[in-house]
Protein backbone atom coordinates (compact mmCIF):
# COMPACT_ATOMS: atom_id res chain seq x y z
CA UNK A 1 0.00 0.00 0.00
CA UNK A 2 1.47 3.43 -0.51
CA UNK A 3 -1.56 5.80 1.36
CA UNK A 4 0.05 9.01 0.99
CA UNK A 5 0.68 11.74 -1.11
CA UNK A 6 3.93 12.11 -0.83
CA UNK A 7 5.51 15.30 -2.29
CA UNK A 8 8.90 16.42 -3.98
CA UNK A 9 10.46 19.67 -2.61
CA UNK A 10 11.01 22.34 -5.40
CA UNK A 11 14.30 21.49 -6.71
CA UNK A 12 17.67 23.61 -7.07
CA UNK A 13 20.07 23.05 -10.03
CA UNK A 14 23.22 21.69 -9.06
CA UNK A 15 26.09 23.96 -8.30
CA UNK A 16 28.92 23.66 -10.91
CA UNK A 17 32.37 22.57 -9.45
CA UNK A 18 35.01 25.16 -10.62
CA UNK A 19 38.03 22.31 -10.55
CA UNK A 20 40.63 25.04 -9.76
CA UNK A 21 44.09 23.49 -8.97
CA UNK A 22 44.45 21.30 -5.49
CA UNK A 23 40.73 21.17 -4.81
CA UNK A 24 39.27 18.49 -3.44
CA UNK A 25 37.02 18.00 -7.21
CA UNK A 26 40.16 17.99 -9.13
CA UNK A 27 42.28 15.25 -6.94
CA UNK A 28 39.04 12.92 -7.26
CA UNK A 29 38.74 13.54 -10.99
CA UNK A 30 42.29 13.61 -11.93
CA UNK A 31 41.86 10.04 -10.00
CA UNK A 32 39.04 8.96 -11.79
CA UNK A 33 41.38 9.67 -15.18
CA UNK A 34 43.79 7.60 -13.93
CA UNK A 35 42.41 4.71 -13.54
CA UNK A 36 40.21 4.57 -16.02
CA UNK A 37 42.62 5.59 -18.69
CA UNK A 38 44.88 2.59 -17.41
CA UNK A 39 42.31 -0.24 -17.88
CA UNK A 40 40.43 -1.22 -20.80
CA UNK A 41 36.94 -1.44 -20.00
CA UNK A 42 34.38 -3.99 -21.61
CA UNK A 43 31.23 -2.79 -22.55
CA UNK A 44 28.47 -4.63 -23.67
CA UNK A 45 24.80 -4.78 -24.34
CA UNK A 46 22.64 -4.85 -20.97
CA UNK A 47 19.59 -7.11 -21.28
CA UNK A 48 17.03 -8.07 -18.92
CA UNK A 49 19.93 -6.42 -16.24
CA UNK A 50 22.39 -9.02 -18.04
CA UNK A 51 25.60 -8.18 -20.05
CA UNK A 52 25.23 -9.56 -23.40
CA UNK A 53 28.89 -10.41 -25.20
CA UNK A 54 27.80 -10.80 -29.16
CA UNK A 55 31.55 -10.70 -30.08
CA UNK A 56 30.93 -8.51 -32.63
CA UNK A 57 32.83 -5.65 -31.18
CA UNK A 58 34.93 -2.30 -31.80
CA UNK A 59 37.13 -0.14 -30.29
CA UNK A 60 36.87 2.59 -27.73
CA UNK A 61 39.09 5.10 -28.10
CA UNK A 62 39.69 8.46 -26.87
CA UNK A 63 39.28 11.35 -29.79
CA UNK A 64 42.37 13.54 -28.09
CA UNK A 65 44.82 10.34 -28.10
CA UNK A 66 43.32 8.06 -30.70
CA UNK A 67 45.53 5.39 -30.51
CA UNK A 68 44.82 5.14 -26.66
CA UNK A 69 42.36 1.88 -26.32
CA UNK A 70 40.15 2.49 -23.47
CA UNK A 71 38.20 -0.89 -24.06
CA UNK A 72 35.87 -2.37 -26.47
CA UNK A 73 32.10 -2.78 -27.03
CA UNK A 74 30.19 -5.16 -28.25
CA UNK A 75 27.48 -5.05 -31.32
CA UNK A 76 23.79 -5.65 -31.04
CA UNK A 77 22.65 -7.64 -33.95
CA UNK A 78 19.22 -8.51 -34.23
CA UNK A 79 18.67 -11.45 -31.85
CA UNK A 80 19.42 -8.76 -29.31
CA UNK A 81 17.47 -6.04 -30.63
CA UNK A 82 14.82 -8.53 -30.64
CA UNK A 83 15.77 -10.02 -26.98
CA UNK A 84 15.44 -6.01 -25.59
CA UNK A 85 12.15 -5.58 -26.71
CA UNK A 86 10.56 -8.77 -25.57
CA UNK A 87 12.16 -8.31 -22.63
CA UNK A 88 11.12 -4.62 -22.23
CA UNK A 89 7.65 -6.03 -22.95
CA UNK A 90 7.52 -8.50 -20.23
CA UNK A 91 8.24 -6.54 -17.52
CA UNK A 92 6.35 -2.91 -18.77
CA UNK A 93 3.26 -3.61 -16.52
CA UNK A 94 5.08 -4.11 -13.62
CA UNK A 95 6.91 -1.12 -14.00
CA UNK A 96 3.49 0.68 -14.92
CA UNK A 97 1.85 -0.36 -11.84
CA UNK A 98 4.64 0.71 -9.49
CA UNK A 99 3.87 3.12 -7.51
CA UNK A 100 4.53 6.98 -8.85
CA UNK A 101 6.68 7.52 -5.72
CA UNK A 102 8.34 4.68 -5.88
CA UNK A 103 9.81 5.32 -9.62
CA UNK A 104 10.86 8.71 -8.65
CA UNK A 105 12.33 7.45 -5.56
CA UNK A 106 14.54 5.34 -7.82
CA UNK A 107 15.90 8.32 -10.09
CA UNK A 108 16.38 10.55 -6.97
CA UNK A 109 18.51 8.48 -5.51
CA UNK A 110 20.43 8.18 -9.25
CA UNK A 111 20.54 12.29 -8.39
CA UNK A 112 22.21 12.03 -5.56
CA UNK A 113 24.80 9.04 -6.10
CA UNK A 114 25.48 11.29 -9.22
CA UNK A 115 26.34 14.33 -7.29
CA UNK A 116 28.35 11.90 -5.03
CA UNK A 117 30.46 9.26 -6.00
CA UNK A 118 29.88 8.59 -9.14
CA UNK A 119 30.49 12.61 -10.39
CA UNK A 120 34.12 11.84 -10.75
CA UNK A 121 33.81 8.55 -12.84
CA UNK A 122 31.13 9.74 -14.81
CA UNK A 123 32.92 13.43 -15.95
CA UNK A 124 36.14 11.39 -16.29
CA UNK A 125 34.78 9.13 -18.32
CA UNK A 126 32.91 11.95 -20.65
CA UNK A 127 36.07 13.90 -20.61
CA UNK A 128 38.24 10.61 -21.95
CA UNK A 129 35.44 9.13 -24.45
CA UNK A 130 34.09 12.30 -25.64
CA UNK A 131 36.91 14.76 -25.39
CA UNK A 132 35.60 17.21 -23.06
CA UNK A 133 37.43 19.70 -20.51
CA UNK A 134 36.97 19.17 -16.83
CA UNK A 135 34.34 22.50 -16.44
CA UNK A 136 32.21 21.16 -19.84
CA UNK A 137 31.51 17.39 -18.25
CA UNK A 138 30.96 19.00 -15.21
CA UNK A 139 28.10 21.24 -16.19
CA UNK A 140 26.94 18.24 -18.57
CA UNK A 141 27.56 14.81 -17.35
CA UNK A 142 26.93 15.46 -13.68
CA UNK A 143 25.11 19.12 -13.08
CA UNK A 144 22.48 18.68 -15.96
CA UNK A 145 21.74 15.58 -15.48
CA UNK A 146 21.51 15.77 -11.85
CA UNK A 147 19.09 18.53 -12.81
CA UNK A 148 17.29 17.09 -15.35
CA UNK A 149 16.61 13.63 -12.97
CA UNK A 150 15.67 15.60 -9.84
CA UNK A 151 13.40 18.22 -11.88
CA UNK A 152 11.83 15.22 -13.81
CA UNK A 153 10.57 13.88 -10.61
CA UNK A 154 9.17 17.27 -9.36
CA UNK A 155 7.83 17.95 -12.95
CA UNK A 156 5.96 14.57 -12.58
CA UNK A 157 4.22 15.20 -9.92
CA UNK A 158 3.02 18.65 -11.19
CA UNK A 159 1.70 16.93 -13.76
CA UNK A 160 0.05 14.61 -12.14
CA UNK A 161 -1.64 17.18 -9.72
CA UNK A 162 -3.13 18.44 -13.23
CA UNK A 163 -6.88 17.64 -13.03
CA UNK A 164 -10.21 18.99 -14.65
CA UNK A 165 -12.84 19.87 -12.47
CA UNK A 166 -16.09 17.75 -11.26
CA UNK A 167 -19.69 18.88 -11.32
CA UNK A 168 -22.39 18.53 -8.84
CA UNK A 169 -22.89 14.68 -7.76
CA UNK A 170 -19.50 13.85 -10.24
CA UNK A 171 -16.20 13.03 -9.42
CA UNK A 172 -13.64 13.58 -12.11
CA UNK A 173 -9.92 12.99 -13.01
CA UNK A 174 -7.16 12.13 -15.24
CA UNK A 175 -5.17 9.36 -14.98
CA UNK A 176 -1.53 10.10 -16.76
CA UNK A 177 -0.97 6.15 -18.45
CA UNK A 178 2.09 5.21 -19.77
CA UNK A 179 2.19 4.89 -23.68
CA UNK A 180 1.17 1.20 -24.71
CA UNK A 181 4.19 -0.01 -25.66
CA UNK A 182 7.98 1.01 -25.80
CA UNK A 183 10.07 3.71 -25.95
CA UNK A 184 12.76 3.90 -28.39
CA UNK A 185 15.27 6.30 -27.44
CA UNK A 186 18.16 7.21 -29.80
CA UNK A 187 21.19 9.28 -28.00
CA UNK A 188 23.62 11.78 -29.24
CA UNK A 189 27.70 11.86 -28.80
CA UNK A 190 27.25 15.17 -27.57
CA UNK A 191 25.94 15.68 -24.46
CA UNK A 192 26.27 12.86 -21.74
CA UNK A 193 22.79 14.47 -19.88
CA UNK A 194 20.52 13.84 -22.65
CA UNK A 195 21.76 10.50 -23.01
CA UNK A 196 20.55 10.16 -19.58
CA UNK A 197 17.54 11.78 -20.34
CA UNK A 198 16.16 11.02 -23.31
CA UNK A 199 16.20 7.26 -21.43
CA UNK A 200 14.96 7.95 -17.83
CA UNK A 201 12.51 10.90 -18.55
CA UNK A 202 9.96 8.14 -20.19
CA UNK A 203 10.95 5.47 -17.94
CA UNK A 204 10.09 7.55 -14.92
CA UNK A 205 6.59 7.99 -16.33
CA UNK A 206 5.92 4.21 -15.99
CA UNK A 207 7.25 3.41 -19.63
CA UNK A 208 9.55 0.89 -20.53
CA UNK A 209 12.72 1.84 -23.08
CA UNK A 210 14.90 0.29 -25.76
CA UNK A 211 18.59 2.50 -25.63
CA UNK A 212 20.48 3.27 -28.67
CA UNK A 213 23.10 5.69 -27.88
CA UNK A 214 25.71 6.76 -30.03
CA UNK A 215 28.81 4.47 -31.00
CA UNK A 216 31.23 7.47 -30.35
CA UNK A 217 29.20 8.02 -26.57
CA UNK A 218 29.04 4.34 -25.24
CA UNK A 219 31.65 4.27 -23.08
CA UNK A 220 29.79 7.11 -20.86
CA UNK A 221 26.77 4.96 -21.87
CA UNK A 222 28.05 2.11 -19.68
CA UNK A 223 28.55 4.16 -16.74
CA UNK A 224 25.34 5.52 -17.36
CA UNK A 225 23.49 2.29 -16.83
CA UNK A 226 26.13 1.10 -13.64
CA UNK A 227 24.37 4.03 -11.53
CA UNK A 228 21.11 3.46 -12.74
CA UNK A 229 21.16 -0.15 -11.79
CA UNK A 230 22.55 0.73 -8.14
CA UNK A 231 20.06 3.23 -8.07
CA UNK A 232 17.72 0.08 -8.16
CA UNK A 233 15.98 0.34 -11.21
CA UNK A 234 14.43 -3.10 -12.26
CA UNK A 235 15.91 -5.09 -15.01
CA UNK A 236 14.12 -4.63 -18.09
CA UNK A 237 12.96 -1.59 -17.73
CA UNK A 238 16.38 0.74 -19.31
CA UNK A 239 17.45 -2.10 -22.48
CA UNK A 240 21.40 -0.86 -23.59
CA UNK A 241 21.62 -1.92 -26.86
CA UNK A 242 24.55 -0.37 -28.40
CA UNK A 243 25.23 -0.88 -32.21
CA UNK A 244 24.58 0.09 -35.94
CA UNK A 245 21.67 2.38 -36.77
CA UNK A 246 20.16 0.02 -39.58
CA UNK A 247 21.13 -2.97 -36.87
CA UNK A 248 19.14 -1.33 -34.13
CA UNK A 249 16.56 0.99 -35.21
CA UNK A 250 14.99 -0.60 -38.22
CA UNK A 251 14.13 -3.79 -35.85
CA UNK A 252 12.94 -0.76 -32.99
CA UNK A 253 10.88 0.92 -35.99
CA UNK A 254 9.44 -2.13 -37.81
CA UNK A 255 7.85 -3.59 -34.27
CA UNK A 256 4.09 -3.19 -33.93
CA UNK A 257 4.64 -2.30 -30.16
CA UNK A 258 6.61 0.99 -30.68
CA UNK A 259 5.13 3.59 -28.70
CA UNK A 260 7.28 6.24 -29.02
CA UNK A 261 10.70 7.53 -30.53
CA UNK A 262 13.31 9.69 -28.12
CA UNK A 263 15.48 11.23 -30.33
CA UNK A 264 18.23 13.72 -30.49
CA UNK A 265 20.99 13.79 -33.56
CA UNK A 266 21.12 14.63 -37.36
CA UNK A 267 18.33 16.20 -38.98
CA UNK A 268 18.45 13.80 -41.83
CA UNK A 269 18.51 10.80 -39.52
CA UNK A 270 15.72 12.02 -38.26
CA UNK A 271 13.89 12.78 -41.02
CA UNK A 272 13.93 9.27 -42.43
CA UNK A 273 12.73 7.58 -39.09
CA UNK A 274 9.43 9.91 -39.34
CA UNK A 275 9.45 9.09 -43.17
CA UNK A 276 9.77 4.87 -42.02
CA UNK A 277 7.04 5.73 -38.86
CA UNK A 278 4.87 7.17 -41.18
CA UNK A 279 5.26 4.25 -43.90
CA UNK A 280 4.03 1.83 -41.29
CA UNK A 281 2.22 3.54 -39.38
CA UNK A 282 -1.08 0.80 -40.25
CA UNK A 283 1.36 -1.64 -38.40
CA UNK A 284 1.44 -0.33 -34.79
CA UNK A 285 -0.95 -0.78 -31.96
CA UNK A 286 -1.05 2.74 -31.55
CA UNK A 287 0.51 6.40 -33.21
CA UNK A 288 4.02 6.67 -31.56
CA UNK A 289 4.67 9.11 -30.40
CA UNK A 290 8.00 11.34 -32.12
CA UNK A 291 9.78 13.34 -29.94
CA UNK A 292 13.07 15.11 -31.69
CA UNK A 293 16.10 17.38 -31.25
CA UNK A 294 18.12 17.70 -34.46
CA UNK A 295 20.13 20.43 -35.93
CA UNK A 296 21.08 23.81 -35.90
CA UNK A 297 22.78 26.97 -37.40
CA UNK A 298 23.07 29.48 -34.50
CA UNK A 299 23.35 32.96 -34.35
CA UNK A 300 24.97 35.52 -33.20
CA UNK A 301 23.62 38.65 -34.04
CA UNK A 302 24.79 42.53 -32.98
CA UNK A 303 23.18 45.90 -32.94
CA UNK A 304 25.45 49.07 -33.38
CA UNK A 305 24.67 50.01 -29.26
CA UNK A 306 25.87 45.84 -28.10
CA UNK A 307 28.98 45.90 -25.74
CA UNK A 308 31.74 44.97 -27.53
CA UNK A 309 33.93 43.34 -24.88
CA UNK A 310 30.81 41.18 -23.63
CA UNK A 311 30.23 40.22 -27.08
CA UNK A 312 33.26 39.02 -28.44
CA UNK A 313 33.87 36.89 -25.01
CA UNK A 314 30.78 35.23 -25.46
CA UNK A 315 30.82 34.55 -29.15
CA UNK A 316 34.03 32.75 -28.27
CA UNK A 317 32.80 30.70 -25.51
CA UNK A 318 29.21 30.03 -27.76
CA UNK A 319 31.00 29.50 -30.89
CA UNK A 320 34.38 27.83 -29.76
CA UNK A 321 33.47 25.37 -26.26
CA UNK A 322 33.37 21.89 -26.63
CA UNK A 323 34.89 22.48 -30.40
CA UNK A 324 31.66 23.64 -31.67
CA UNK A 325 29.78 20.70 -31.71
CA UNK A 326 26.85 21.23 -29.33
CA UNK A 327 23.42 21.47 -31.42
CA UNK A 328 23.51 25.01 -29.58
CA UNK A 329 26.81 26.59 -30.81
CA UNK A 330 27.14 29.89 -32.46
CA UNK A 331 28.48 29.33 -36.01
CA UNK A 332 27.09 32.67 -37.90
CA UNK A 333 27.39 36.01 -36.67
CA UNK A 334 26.49 39.09 -37.90
CA UNK A 335 27.86 42.36 -36.52
CA UNK A 336 27.30 46.03 -38.01
CA UNK A 337 30.20 47.68 -39.74
CA UNK A 338 30.68 50.14 -37.39
CA UNK A 339 31.82 47.57 -34.43
CA UNK A 340 33.54 45.16 -36.67
CA UNK A 341 37.11 46.32 -36.93
CA UNK A 342 36.91 46.71 -33.35
CA UNK A 343 35.47 42.96 -32.86
CA UNK A 344 37.68 41.81 -35.63
CA UNK A 345 40.70 42.66 -33.17
CA UNK A 346 39.62 41.90 -30.51
CA UNK A 347 38.39 38.16 -31.22
CA UNK A 348 41.59 37.43 -33.74
CA UNK A 349 43.60 38.43 -30.32
CA UNK A 350 41.59 36.40 -27.85
CA UNK A 351 40.98 33.34 -30.06
CA UNK A 352 44.89 33.29 -30.56
CA UNK A 353 45.36 32.38 -26.84
CA UNK A 354 42.84 29.42 -26.96
CA UNK A 355 45.02 26.36 -25.71
CA UNK A 356 44.03 22.81 -27.75
CA UNK A 357 44.68 19.90 -26.54
CA UNK A 358 44.48 16.44 -24.40
CA UNK A 359 41.55 17.62 -22.16
CA UNK A 360 43.46 15.66 -18.95
CA UNK A 361 45.23 18.79 -19.18
CA UNK A 362 43.10 21.60 -17.37
CA UNK A 363 44.83 24.56 -19.19
CA UNK A 364 44.08 23.29 -22.26
CA UNK A 365 40.12 25.28 -23.62
CA UNK A 366 39.57 22.69 -26.09
CA UNK A 367 39.82 19.11 -26.79
CA UNK A 368 39.38 17.11 -30.34
CA UNK A 369 36.56 16.99 -32.21
CA UNK A 370 35.04 13.29 -31.80
CA UNK A 371 36.06 11.18 -34.70
CA UNK A 372 37.76 11.11 -37.69
CA UNK A 373 34.63 11.69 -40.07
CA UNK A 374 33.79 14.48 -38.64
CA UNK A 375 37.29 15.39 -38.81
CA UNK A 376 37.17 15.09 -42.48
CA UNK A 377 34.05 17.06 -42.72
CA UNK A 378 34.67 20.28 -40.65
CA UNK A 379 38.49 20.06 -42.80
CA UNK A 380 36.64 20.28 -45.85
CA UNK A 381 34.73 23.22 -45.35
CA UNK A 382 37.20 24.98 -43.75
CA UNK A 383 39.44 24.09 -47.24
CA UNK A 384 36.64 24.91 -49.16
CA UNK A 385 36.98 28.40 -47.95
CA UNK A 386 40.62 28.75 -48.52
CA UNK A 387 39.63 28.19 -52.26
CA UNK A 388 36.81 30.48 -52.62
CA UNK A 389 37.07 34.50 -53.62
CA UNK A 390 33.59 35.03 -51.38
CA UNK A 391 35.05 34.39 -47.71
CA UNK A 392 38.32 33.80 -46.04
CA UNK A 393 39.79 32.53 -42.87
CA UNK A 394 40.98 35.41 -40.78
CA UNK A 395 42.14 33.42 -37.85
CA UNK A 396 42.85 29.64 -37.50
CA UNK A 397 42.04 26.85 -40.10
CA UNK A 398 44.45 24.54 -39.08
CA UNK A 399 43.52 20.47 -38.56
CA UNK A 400 46.06 17.96 -37.64
CA UNK A 401 44.95 14.67 -36.68
CA UNK A 402 48.70 12.43 -36.37
CA UNK A 403 47.81 12.22 -32.64
CA UNK A 404 43.85 13.30 -32.20
CA UNK A 405 41.15 14.92 -34.27
CA UNK A 406 42.36 18.73 -33.65
CA UNK A 407 40.76 21.44 -35.72
CA UNK A 408 41.51 24.89 -34.72
CA UNK A 409 39.25 27.81 -33.24
CA UNK A 410 38.53 28.88 -36.92
CA UNK A 411 36.50 32.15 -37.80
CA UNK A 412 35.84 33.16 -41.37
CA UNK A 413 34.92 36.30 -42.80
CA UNK A 414 32.47 36.41 -45.93
CA UNK A 415 30.58 38.97 -47.99
CA UNK A 416 28.29 36.86 -48.95
CA UNK A 417 25.56 36.29 -46.40
CA UNK A 418 24.56 33.21 -48.12
CA UNK A 419 27.59 31.63 -48.31
CA UNK A 420 27.75 28.20 -47.41
CA UNK A 421 29.37 28.16 -43.99
CA UNK A 422 26.59 30.84 -43.77
CA UNK A 423 23.87 28.16 -43.94
CA UNK A 424 24.49 24.85 -43.43
CA UNK A 425 25.77 23.09 -39.82
CA UNK A 426 29.08 22.16 -39.61
CA UNK A 427 29.21 20.89 -36.42
CA UNK A 428 32.96 22.20 -35.27
CA UNK A 429 34.91 24.97 -34.26
CA UNK A 430 33.75 27.32 -37.02
CA UNK A 431 32.23 30.49 -37.30
CA UNK A 432 31.65 32.75 -40.09
CA UNK A 433 30.65 36.71 -39.74
CA UNK A 434 29.13 38.87 -42.41
CA UNK A 435 29.19 42.60 -41.64
CA UNK A 436 26.46 44.53 -42.40
CA UNK A 437 25.52 48.10 -42.99
CA UNK A 438 24.33 49.88 -39.57
CA UNK A 439 21.49 51.25 -41.63
CA UNK A 440 20.15 47.56 -42.71
CA UNK A 441 19.53 46.72 -39.48
CA UNK A 442 16.07 45.08 -39.69
CA UNK A 443 16.57 44.19 -43.24
CA UNK A 444 19.43 41.77 -41.65
CA UNK A 445 17.76 40.19 -39.00
CA UNK A 446 15.05 39.78 -41.63
CA UNK A 447 17.87 37.77 -43.83
CA UNK A 448 19.50 36.39 -40.38
CA UNK A 449 15.31 34.73 -40.22
CA UNK A 450 15.28 33.70 -43.90
CA UNK A 451 19.13 32.06 -44.42
CA UNK A 452 18.44 28.77 -42.53
CA UNK A 453 16.42 25.85 -42.20
CA UNK A 454 17.19 25.12 -38.81
CA UNK A 455 15.50 27.56 -35.40
CA UNK A 456 16.97 26.42 -32.66
CA UNK A 457 19.04 29.03 -30.47
CA UNK A 458 20.31 32.42 -31.61
CA UNK A 459 21.39 35.89 -28.96
CA UNK A 460 20.78 39.60 -29.79
CA UNK A 461 23.16 41.82 -28.37
CA UNK A 462 21.93 45.51 -27.93
CA UNK A 463 21.77 47.81 -25.07
CA UNK A 464 19.41 49.60 -27.57
CA UNK A 465 16.06 48.51 -25.92
CA UNK A 466 13.94 49.51 -29.19
CA UNK A 467 16.95 47.30 -31.01
CA UNK A 468 16.37 44.70 -28.71
CA UNK A 469 12.39 44.52 -29.10
CA UNK A 470 13.04 44.93 -32.99
CA UNK A 471 14.99 41.80 -32.84
CA UNK A 472 12.49 39.53 -30.72
CA UNK A 473 9.99 41.23 -33.05
CA UNK A 474 11.55 39.43 -36.50
CA UNK A 475 13.16 36.88 -35.56
CA UNK A 476 9.91 35.34 -33.29
CA UNK A 477 10.22 31.88 -34.93
CA UNK A 478 13.92 31.86 -35.63
CA UNK A 479 14.90 30.28 -31.87
CA UNK A 480 13.31 27.88 -29.72
CA UNK A 481 15.78 29.15 -27.34
CA UNK A 482 16.69 33.18 -27.63
CA UNK A 483 18.91 35.07 -25.61
CA UNK A 484 18.91 38.28 -25.02
CA UNK A 485 23.30 39.41 -24.02
CA UNK A 486 24.68 36.07 -23.55
CA UNK A 487 25.83 33.40 -25.48
CA UNK A 488 23.41 30.94 -27.10
CA UNK A 489 24.83 28.09 -25.27
CA UNK A 490 23.85 26.61 -21.75
CA UNK A 491 20.59 25.88 -21.25
CA UNK A 492 19.98 25.13 -17.52
CA UNK A 493 17.05 23.11 -16.76
CA UNK A 494 14.29 23.94 -15.23
CA UNK A 495 15.30 27.79 -16.02
CA UNK A 496 15.35 27.71 -20.16
CA UNK A 497 13.30 24.46 -20.86
CA UNK A 498 15.67 23.28 -24.15
CA UNK A 499 14.68 22.50 -27.87
CA UNK A 500 13.59 24.53 -31.42
CA UNK A 501 11.49 24.15 -34.20
CA UNK A 502 11.22 24.16 -38.20
CA UNK A 503 14.15 21.88 -39.10
CA UNK A 504 15.69 21.76 -35.26
CA UNK A 505 12.70 19.13 -34.22
CA UNK A 506 9.65 19.31 -32.08
CA UNK A 507 10.15 21.86 -29.54
CA UNK A 508 9.02 19.59 -26.34
CA UNK A 509 11.20 21.30 -24.47
CA UNK A 510 13.63 19.56 -22.35
CA UNK A 511 13.91 20.42 -18.96
CA UNK A 512 9.99 20.84 -18.34
CA UNK A 513 6.93 19.42 -18.08
CA UNK A 514 6.05 20.05 -21.55
CA UNK A 515 8.15 17.33 -22.50
CA UNK A 516 6.81 14.81 -20.00
CA UNK A 517 3.25 15.10 -21.46
CA UNK A 518 4.76 13.47 -24.33
CA UNK A 519 5.41 10.13 -22.56
CA UNK A 520 1.84 9.61 -21.09
CA UNK A 521 -1.71 8.91 -22.49
CA UNK A 522 -4.14 10.43 -20.52
CA UNK A 523 -6.91 8.96 -19.31
CA UNK A 524 -10.50 10.37 -18.15
CA UNK A 525 -12.69 8.56 -15.45
CA UNK A 526 -15.58 10.21 -14.62
CA UNK A 527 -17.80 8.77 -11.42
CA UNK A 528 -21.45 9.86 -10.91
CA UNK A 529 -22.34 9.04 -7.25
CA UNK A 530 -26.39 9.17 -8.32
CA UNK A 531 -27.08 8.83 -11.97
CA UNK A 532 -30.59 9.39 -13.28
CA UNK A 533 -33.45 7.04 -12.82
CA UNK A 534 -35.35 8.03 -15.69
CA UNK A 535 -34.41 8.62 -19.40
CA UNK A 536 -37.19 11.34 -19.24
CA UNK A 537 -36.08 15.13 -19.84
CA UNK A 538 -37.74 17.62 -17.63
CA UNK A 539 -38.39 19.65 -21.48
CA UNK A 540 -40.53 16.73 -22.04
CA UNK A 541 -43.15 17.56 -20.10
Amino acid sequence: MNNCNSQISVPKNEPVLNYTPESNETKELKKALSSLSGVETEVSPVINGKAVRTGKTDAITQPHKHQHKLGLYHKAGPEEVRSAIQGAMAVAKDWAAMPASSRAAIFLKAAELLSTKYRPILNAATMLGQSKTCYQAEIDSACEMIDFLRFNCYFQEQMYSMQPLSGPGMWNHMEYRPLEGFVFAVTPFNFTAIAGNLTTSAALLGNVVVWKPASTAVYSGHFIMKLLEEAGLPPGVIQFVPGSGAAVGDLCLKDPNLAGVHFTGSTGVFQDMWKNIGNQIHHYRSYPRIVGETGGKDFVFAHPSADVEGLVANTIRGAFEYQGQKCSAASRAYIPKSLWKEVKERIIAEVKTIKMGDVADFRNFMGAVIDKKSFDNIRRYIEGVKNSSEAEVIVGGNCRDEEGYFVEPTIIETKNPAYQTMCEEIFGPVLTVYAYDDDKYEETLRLCDATSPYALTGCIWAQDRKAIDTALRILHQSAGNFYINNKPTGAVVGQQPFGGARGSGTNDKAGSLLNLLRWVSVRTVSETFAPPKNYRYPFMA
